[in-house]
C-alpha cells in the first residue's frame, strides 16, 4: 500500500448561486480539466476552506464565557439568543386584536387538552402527554417545552398584559403574545425588557453557522430569533428583580435594580488607552460602529462564520471616537426609522386615490429595481442603486419590507397575517408606504456612514 499523502484541490465557485448558476459555470468549463482548481492545505484548526485568521482570537470576545460574571473580561457580562417561538403564527400578528383572538382560541384549547388528559388518566393512569396530545395544528402547535406542561397538567391564563411590540424581521415590527408556556425559548428578555416602561437597547449579530456573512442590527423591542439571521442579542443594560421576602426591602419603591450589562473589565481597558471620559454607552456604539466595518467583515469573515465576534480596542483615539460616532448615528437611524423622511428625489406617483393598503410589494420590472409596484395604484420610482447596497442577513432593508409587507395565510394553522391591520391599528392609514420610503433613505444614509468609517490595519491591532 502506497504511504503517498493524497493532495487536495479545490474551486470556489462563488455563494449564493443557484442550481442552474451552478451547473452553467460547470458546464462552460467544457472539460474538468479547464476548472482552474487550487491545491489547498488544512490550517492547525482544521479549516480547509474559508481558513480562520489567526489575528482574530487574540481579540477580545463580545460574549462572556459564563453570563452575569462581573469579572468577565469580555465586551459583555451577558447576552442572548433572540426569542424562538416555535410557533410564529399563533403568538405573532400585525393586528394586537387577531393576536389576542387567536391566542385565547389555542389557550383555551390546550386548557381543554389538560382537562381531557386529566379525566382519562382517571381510567388510564400511565398515559403520556405525547401520545394523547390532539395534533390539530389548526388548533395549537405543539413544541418539546409545551408537550411537558402538558404532560404536568399545567393550566395557563391568557394576559393581555404579555401582549409586546417585537422586533421580528429587520424593520418589521409585530405584535408578540410573551405569556407563559407558549414561547418555546424565552432568552433572558424577561430581564432585559421585564415591562414595557423599562428602556433597553439591544445590538444583535447573526450566530456562529451563518453562511450569509455577518449581519447586525439594533432594537429598543424584544428581537425575534431570526431578527438578522439568528441572532445572538448583547444589550445596554440588564434588569434584576427582587421577589418575595426581599420586596419588604422596597415597598412603594422599583422593584427592578438596573444594572450595565457593558463589562467593567472593558470598560477600563478603554479608559486607560482613551481616558477617564470614557462611558459604557461609547463602548456599547463602539461596538456597533465596528461590526459595520466593511474591512473587519471582510478580513474576518471565515473567523465570523464560526465563532461570534471578537473585537479589538483600536490603537487611535481619533479612530476610536470615530466609530463611537458612527455607531450612533447608525444606531438612531436604525432605531428611529419609522421617523426618517423620504428621500429626496424619489418620485411617487397614484397617492391621489388614497389607498395606501397592500397585498404584495413587486418591482414594477424584475430586471430594474429602481422602480416599486406599491399597490394597483401607486408607483414608487427613481429609487437610488446606493439604497440596495444596505444589506442584511443576505438581503437588502428594501427587499425585507417588500417580502414582509404582504397579506399572508399560514399554511398549517390557517390563521391570516395582514401588514395593513398595523397601519390601521397604528392610526396612520399610510404606514407602509411612509415605511418604505424612510428605509430607502435609511438605506443610503447608513451606506454613506459606513463608507466613511476609518480604515484600520487589523493585523496590527
Amino acid at each position: 500500500m502506497s504511504n503517498t499523502k493524497a493532495e487536495i484541490f479545490y474551486y470556489d465557485i462563488g455563494d449564493y448561486l443557484s442550481r442552474e448558476q451552478k451547473r452553467k459555470i460547470i458546464k462552460d468549463f467544457k472539460s474538468i480539466e479547464n476548472i482552474p482548481f487550487e491545491k489547498i492545505q488544512s490550517n492547525k484548526h482544521g479549516d480547509w476552506i474559508n481558513q480562520r485568521n489567526d489575528k482574530f482570537s487574540t481579540f477580545i470576545p463580545i460574549e462572556p464565557a459564563k453570563k452575569f460574571d462581573e469579572k468577565s473580561q469580555s465586551w459583555f457580562m451577558v447576552y442572548s439568543l433572540g426569542v424562538n417561538t416555535n410557533r410564529d403564527s399563533w403568538v405573532y400578528n400585525f393586528s394586537e386584536e387577531n393576536l389576542q383572538t387567536n391566542m385565547k382560541k389555542t389557550i383555551s384549547f390546550y386548557n381543554s387538552q389538560v382537562n381531557d388528559l386529566h379525566e382519562h388518566r382517571i381510567i388510564t393512569p400511565d398515559t403520556k402527554a405525547d401520545d394523547f396530545k390532539n395534533i390539530d395544528e389548526t388548533k395549537i402547535s405543539w413544541s418539546s417545552s409545551l408537550i411537558p406542561k402538558l404532560d404536568k397538567e399545567i393550566k395557563t391564563d391568557f394576559c393581555e398584559t404579555q401582549i409586546k411590540k417585537s422586533m421580528y424581521r429587520p424593520f418589521c415590527k409585530q405584535n408578540l403574545y410573551f405569556g407563559d408556556l407558549f414561547i418555546h425559548r424565552r432568552g433572558q428578555f424577561d430581564l432585559l425588557f421585564p415591562t414595557p416602561q423599562h428602556r433597553n437597547l439591544v445590538i444583535c449579530a447573526s450566530c456562529v453557522g451563518s453562511q450569509k456573512g455577518l449581519s447586525v442590527g439594533i432594537t429598543d423591542c424584544i428581537p425575534d430569533l431570526h431578527f438578522v439571521g439568528d441572532s445572538q442579542c448583547f444589550p445596554l443594560y440588564w434588569y434584576e428583580e427582587f421577589k418575595s421576602e426581599q420586596m419588604f426591602l422596597f415597598d412603594g419603591e422599583e422593584k427592578f435594580v438596573r444594572h450595565e450589562a457593558v463589562s467593567d473589565f472593558i470598560l477600563e481597558q478603554a479608559r486607560t488607552k482613551f481616558g477617564s471620559t470614557i462611558t459604557k454607552e461609547d463602548i456599547f456604539y463602539y461596538v456597533y460602529g465596528i461590526l459595520h466595518s466593511k474591512s473587519y467583515r471582510e478580513t474576518f469573515a471565515a473567523d465570523l462564520k464560526k465563532m461570534l465576534p471578537r473585537i479589538p480596542l483600536v490603537s487611535e483615539y481619533k479612530k476610536f471616537f470615530a466609530f463611537v460616532d458612527a455607531g450612533r448615528k447608525l444606531a438612531d437611524l436604525h432605531l428611529n426609522y419609522e421617523q426618517v423622511s423620504a428621500y429626496e428625489g424619489v418620485k411617487i406617483t397614484g397617492t391621489e386615490s388614497e389607498n395606501f393598503c397592500v397585498q404584495q410589494i413587486k418591482f414594477l420590472d424584475k430586471k430594474d429595481k429602481s422602480a416599486i409596484k406599491y399597490n394597483d395604484k401607486i408607483i414608487i420610482s427613481n429609487i437610488p442603486q446606493k439604497a440596495y447596497e444596505y444589506v442584511v442577513n443576505g438581503k437588502s432593508a428594501i427587499e425585507w419590507i417588500i417580502e414582509r409587507y404582504a397579506v399572508t395565510t399560514d399554511k398549517k394553522s390557517g390563521i391570516p397575517n395582514n401588514p395593513n391591520d398595523w397601519a390601521v391599528e397604528q392610526g396612520k392609514t399610510r404606514y407602509i408606504l411612509d415605511l418604505l420610503l424612510s428605509i430607502i433613505n435609511v438605506s443610503v444614509q447608513t451606506v454613506d456612514i459606513v463608507d466613511n468609517l476609518p480604515e484600520v490595519d487589523w493585523e496590527e491591532e
